[in-house]
């Protein structure tokens, strides 16, 4: 048990120290998907993290996540249930809530993990409408528009740790320039008078 108590701060050290720690948070509402590949235990599954920033796990107890990066409270709970198990077939996901909106079928607040691929998260919220503008798209931070780029995201299969979703992101696909009547009523309307005029000029 000593040994693995010194080797889980070591490790833990060494990431802080190279700065190989994610730099994602959870919050409170944001959660963790577990998965044990060898354990009979009912433990897999999605656990979330209380208002006060507590983290409830089966047989591993409270976690307290408050001000502590994703990669950390991951090497917490690995350390946990290795302590309780032997050499577990585990894996530990990120699970933050996304808002996607604009032009999806169904607009919404969506969970996700990291490794979740942006198709894969559009797909949660139905996909995109034939009125999207797919290389509009961008993600809103607070009052700061990221833009992305969909060709390289299209072509590369970027997730969501690659793209750089953070808990409390907004996916916005807004509605193509094409697909708004009034816009394309108002520049029939305006190449009709430009061709008026142009006749006009010529007569």
């Amino acid at each position: 048990m000593l040994k693995k108590i010194i080797f889980f701060y070591f490790i833990t050290t060494i990431l802080v120290l190279t700065g190989n720690i994610s730099a994602q948070k959870l919050n409170p509402g944001d959660g963790v998907r577990i998965a044990f590949l060898d354990i009979t235990d009912l433990i897999s599954g999605d656990y979330f993290i209380q208002p006060d920033g507590k983290l409830q796990l089966p047989y591993a107890g409270i976690f307290y996540t408050k001000d502590k990066e994703f990669a950390l409270i991951k090497s917490e709970i690995i350390f946990r249930y290795d302590s309780l198990y032997k050499n577990p077939d585990l894996t530990v996901l990120s699970l933050y809530r996304i808002n996607i909106h604009g032009e999806v079928r169904n607009p919404g607040f969506y969970y996700v993990t990291e490794i979740e691929k942006l198709t894969g998260i559009i797909a949660l919220a139905g996909g995109y409408t034939s009125d999207a503008d797919l290389d509009g798209m961008f993600v809103l931070r607070e009052d700061e528009e990221i833009e992305l780029d969909i060709e390289s995201i299209t072509t590369e299969g970027n997730t969501a740790a690659d793209i750089g979703l953070k808990s409390g992101d907004q996916i916005v696909i807004p509605r193509s320039f094409w697909a708004d009547p009034a816009r394309f009523t108002w520049m029939i309307s305006l190449l009709a008078v430009i061709l008026t005029a142009a006749a006009l000029i010529v007569n």
